[in-house]
């Protein structure tokens, strides 16, 4: 009889570490990385310059935390961004601690309060 199907400890170590690698490097690549808007301050006024400096992902997670009786977070298009408006693909966030996926280029926020967006409450962030 062969040794068909048998293989040494140290063959099934070797085996068993290249596989965990392999599992290992496909989760460091694909983990999306987390970000509070605003940091510490929040999702609030003035907030444009935020994302200056700050590397994004496709995948990656903003979290928008606000007074919920104050505010909320609409994702719009380029056309609402500029205008402080939505449109009907537009979704709305009300919760005060909203996580949105971002998705491949431009991803641009606002709030819809009358007047919120127009006086700075609003932000594009760019996802490779």
């Amino acid at each position: 009889m062969g040794h068909q199907g048998r293989c040494s400890a140290s063959q099934a170590i070797v085996v068993t570490a290249s596989l965990l690698s392999i599992i290992l490097l496909h989760f460091e690549t694909t983990e999306a990385t987390t970000f509070t808007v605003g940091d510490t301050s929040g999702w609030t006024y003035n907030i444009q310059s935020w994302a200056d400096g700050k590397r994004f992902k496709t995948g990656d997670v903003l979290t928008f935390n606000y007074d919920p009786s104050a505010h909320d977070v609409a994702t719009v298009d380029l056309k609402g961004y500029n205008s402080c408006s939505l449109s009907l693909k537009s979704k709305t966030y009300s919760s005060g601690k909203d996580n949105i996926k971002l998705k491949k280029g431009k991803n641009y926020f606002i709030c819809s309060i009358p007047g919120h967006c127009d006086g700075g409450l609003k932000i594009v962030v760019d996802a490779s």
